[in-house]
């Protein structure tokens, strides 16, 4: 099958889709934006990469032309359209054809709510679209509410994990006695790393208070990843006197992950929002119980009391307690961190959710295609 993605060629997401498809010997045409170059993802080289010559957010209207002829020099099969906001607006107005138009997240939760007429741009690129898929039922459902329309049709293509690279029997299980917190996100304040460093400091407190000082002193938190709250965290972690415990490891590529995640004992993420908890996915995969706030895509992936513990958004005492849960009880981490590989192997083997697509783009052919 002959396959236009137009998307974000820097993004991990994009990457882990089209290098899948064509491994599975689909011609893929990869369409994007100039500052949407490849960067430290490796790309397979049998998909064909399209350079558009406009950056930025007038890139998707002054780019409409070229994309308009490169479509028809393709001919593809399938034309699918990643990002309903952007990209979908760049596919609307080059008016490319039939279009099967992903949504990503933060263009249906944040895009539209920014303005009047950007909800209306996203109204008017969702109606364009003959198709709509999205990674999680609760973006889906998010979708709904912005077009008024509880019956629209979307398509749900979980986006998982590679099971054969989020292996935990191909890490060397680690020796020390601390016991490790982690997280792996952007530092951006709709992460809720603050929230977990209070927590932390709160987790120490309570333990010590219990005269339990040598669990207390066994905890050390790696936050992986950079971001503008950067200078805001490190005020934090001095605040609180954790320069000891807590520290932030920088970004690292996304090949790096599952060696990271294998060294945790717990998985913390309490984000104010999520439109699908991918970071949980990876670490129920590693076999790491986790910690997560009750933002819809967490819920939606996490299975609460069995593969973690879900806590309500912003409410540091519980994040607290649930980490204080997992701490003191290694049987119970060694347990939910079984379940959760055994549910990510169910709902979440991107191989599986591969499978999944292939079929939605061949339902969408038989309607649409040439």
């Amino acid at each position: 099958m002959k396959i236009l993605f137009l998307s974000a060629a820097n993004s991990i997401h994009t990457v882990k889709w089209v290098n899948a498809l064509a491994q599975r010997d689909h011609e893929i045409h990869l369409v994007f934006n100039a500052g949407h170059d490849p960067k430290d993802h490796a790309i397979d080289q049998r998909v064909h990469l399209h350079r558009l010559k406009h950056s930025g957010a007038k890139g998707y209207y002054l780019n409409a032309f070229a994309l308009n002829r490169l479509a028809k020099n393709i001919a593809p099969d399938v034309i699918n359209v990643h990002y309903a906001s952007g990209y979908g607006t760049l596919a609307r107005i080059s008016r490319i054809g039939s279009i099967l138009l992903s949504i990503w997240g933060s263009d249906v939760y944040d895009f539209p709510y920014e303005s009047a007429v950007k909800k209306r741009i996203l109204q008017k690129n969702v109606r364009y679209a003959r198709g709509l898929a999205s990674t999680s039922h609760c973006m889906a459902d998010q979708l709904r509410t912005l077009m008024n329309d509880s019956a629209l049709e979307i398509a749900v293509t979980p986006f998982g994990v590679d099971l054969d690279a989020f292996d935990p029997d191909c890490f060397v299980q680690k020796q020390n006695d601390k016991i490790l917190l982690g997280n792996v996100k952007a530092l951006a304040p709709v992460y809720g790393i603050i929230d977990f460093i209070d927590a932390v400091a709160q987790l120490r407190s309570r333990l010590i208070a219990k005269g339990d000082q040598e669990t207390a002193d066994r905890i050390v938190v790696q936050i992986y990843g950079d971001g503008p709250q950067r200078q805001e965290i490190e005020a934090k972690i001095r605040e609180a006197h954790l320069e000891q415990v807590v520290f932030l490891k920088g970004r690292v590529p996304n090949t790096q992950v599952p060696e990271i995640l294998s060294g945790f004992d717990v998985f913390c993420a309490v984000s104010k929002k999520e439109s699908f908890g991918v970071a949980a996915v990876e670490a129920m995969a590693m076999n790491v119980p986790v910690v997560v706030s009750d933002a819809d895509g967490f819920k939606e992936v996490v299975v609460d009391q069995i593969t973690g513990l879900i806590v309500p958004r912003g409410d540091v005492n519980a994040i607290a307690q649930a980490l204080e849960r997992l701490v003191c009880d290694v049987q119970l981490r060694r347990t939910m961190g079984q379940n959760g590989r055994a549910h990510v192997k169910e709902y979440y083997d991107f191989k599986k959710n591969v499978d999944t697509m292939e079929e939605l783009y061949c339902m969408f052919r038989s309607q649409y295609g040439k």
